[in-house]
């Protein structure tokens, strides 16, 4: 365990996570290596390990990171509205997804691999953020359509969440990839992430 006060542990280890987020803008998660990592802390990389033992974990810290601030919204949506039709609850809630492509680009991730490397404690406390925000949606959910059944709720649940692993790869289209679709002859046509999900809450709503 590092040594210092829990403020000094907590600034640390948010140094380390920022460090991490700060990579992933511009390098893919294979290119992000604690070496890396550590040359944009004020510290040693072996100091890394005072906080994380690996790599995964830190990116589980960054993406439990995400989920709070997706859950900040969803509670936003949830107190400042008494009520919503179902095209301004779908209209928010998609608004909220669309300024979270970070934890889209994280989603579309092998998650496996990811949670595997991880030490329980990590992964609890990454599935209690995640989890919560199943609970804000099936609190919104609730309030707005109190017409739905908790079987209702929890098949909303259940197609939803799945689909938004693939929200990012539908819309952070590369050139690249714009070009192989284009010579391969698949008439695809691209949308944002506030329209891919507002079409789909629509449907499930």
């Amino acid at each position: 365990m590092p040594k210092g006060s829990p403020e000094l542990t907590a600034a640390r280890k948010e140094e380390i996570v920022n460090a991490c987020e700060q990579l992933y803008q511009t390098m893919s998660f294979k290119e992000i290596t604690l070496k890396e990592i550590g040359k944009v802390t004020s510290f040693t990389r072996t100091s890394i390990y005072n906080y994380f033992q690996t790599k995964e974990e830190i990116f589980l810290a960054l993406y439990e990171r995400e989920y709070e601030r997706w859950n900040e919204e969803l509670e936003r949506i949830l107190i400042d509205n008494e009520l919503l039709t179902r095209e301004e609850l779908a209209d928010k809630i998609a608004s909220s997804i669309s300024n979270r492509d970070q934890l889209l680009k994280l989603l579309s991730m092998n998650n496996y691999d990811m949670e595997t490397n991880s030490r329980p404690e990590r992964l609890v406390s990454f599935k209690r953020a995640y989890g919560e925000s199943m609970k804000n949606m099936c609190r919104l959910l609730s309030k707005f359509c109190p017409e739905k059944s908790v079987q209702d709720i929890q098949n909303f649940i259940y197609v939803f969440f799945p689909f938004m692993f693939g929200i990012y790869p539908y819309t952070a289209v590369t050139k690249k990839q714009r070009e192989a679709m284009k010579e391969a002859d698949v008439d695809y046509v691209y949308q944002s992430i506030y329209e891919i999900t507002n079409n789909c809450l629509l449907k499930l709503l």
